[in-house]
């Protein structure tokens, strides 16, 4: 019944609309056609100006309402970089909207059609034509030179002395794996995969991976200041690793392995003060839809300093001799009462 309605005020709403137009059309045959079309250039006119302004009103307050909610300042090297250049394309972005917005009303405001004024076509004109396309084309091409800048120092090869940190996607989770002692990460078959004792499928034949370890919690600990280095795949489906506050991602493909290096700047107890927010956590969170729980795939970063990762490197426990723990004894049984009681005839 109510989507009746619906359909019936909605008809309803037209056939007045087309009344009133039609009743206008009436009313400017009979006040003069040129008339109403001069008061109504005017009007439009007007209203045009009026809607530029509200314009940038609406823009300026969506800005102070949103500004608090924006990222918190950039917590690695790269990330500052990275702020750079957006702050220089919206710059650039932002003259050229307000410069462009403000001649094109102007224009509408100043040159309305009236009983004195008449058209006049400008079809084609080369120094115009010159202008406004090598000047775009230039200034786009900078803008593209420091976005490759960018993407060319956080994929080139990482410093020697990086920590080395393998990030894995799985619907819908985070697998991350640390290297042990010998600093190496061992060596992994899709073929040996398995999720109950081997969830990245890592070749036990390989000395390597005797010491390295997957956290249990997921969790990505980095230490403040040196340089990471993360070596990306994914176990079924794509994904992306998604850093936000370090302004930095990457997908992770099956059957391909993908690499960024950064250096993070300030610790997650830091950042907790700056934003004034006792709760706030580094998130790893997954930016390609990879399923119908990948609002569910997110992380967390933990930077923190060398001291306290080494702290926490040290209680953690190889993969392999978790996986491979031996069985704990079985707990003796209680002995059986043994006392028995005989009968003399």
């Amino acid at each position: 019944m109510s989507g009746f309605l619906t359909i019936v005020l909605i008809t309803l709403v037209f056939i007045i609309i087309y009344q009133i137009a039609k009743a206008s059309e009436y009313a400017s045959v009979l006040r003069g056609k040129e008339k109403v079309e001069r008061q109504t250039n005017r009007t439009i006119a007007w209203l045009l100006v009026a809607f530029f302004f509200l314009g940038l009103w609406g823009i300026w307050e969506c800005h102070q309402a949103l500004k608090d909610k924006m990222l918190p300042v950039s917590a690695s090297e790269h990330g500052v970089q990275y702020d750079m250049m957006l702050t220089v394309t919206l710059a650039v972005t932002g003259i050229v909207f307000f410069a462009t917005q403000t001649v094109l009303f102007w224009f509408a405001f100043r040159y309305q059609s009236t009983e004195k004024r008449t058209s006049f076509y400008y079809p084609h004109n080369n120094k115009l034509e010159l202008i406004w396309t090598t000047i775009p084309a230039i200034v786009m091409a900078g803008l593209v030179v420091i976005g490759l800048r960018n993407w060319f120092a956080m994929t080139a090869a990482a410093p020697a002395d990086a920590q080395v940190v393998e990030v894995v996607g799985k619907q819908f989770n985070w697998i991350i794996r640390y290297p042990g002692g010998d600093n190496i990460l061992g060596k992994r078959d899709f073929r040996k995969i398995n999720d109950a004792n081997n969830v990245l499928g890592l070749d036990w034949e390989d000395k390597a991976n005797m010491d390295d370890i997957i956290a249990e919690n997921g969790e990505l600990h980095l230490i403040v200041n040196k340089p990471v280095k993360l070596i990306i795949g994914s176990r079924d489906v794509i994904h992306d690793v998604g850093l936000p506050h370090f302004r930095m991602k990457m997908d992770a493909v099956p059957g391909i392995i993908t690499t960024m290096w950064f250096t993070p700047t300030i610790t997650s107890a830091e950042m907790k003060q700056k934003t004034g927010n006792p709760d706030f956590v580094y998130e790893i969170s997954c930016d390609q839809m990879c399923g119908k729980g990948h609002y569910s795939m997110r992380g967390t970063v933990i930077v923190e300093t060398e001291a306290e990762h080494k702290a926490w490197m040290a209680k953690q426990v190889a993969y392999y001799a978790t996986m491979n723990a031996p069985a704990e004894p079985a707990a003796p049984q209680a002995e059986a009462d043994t006392t028995h009681s005989i009968t003399m005839n």
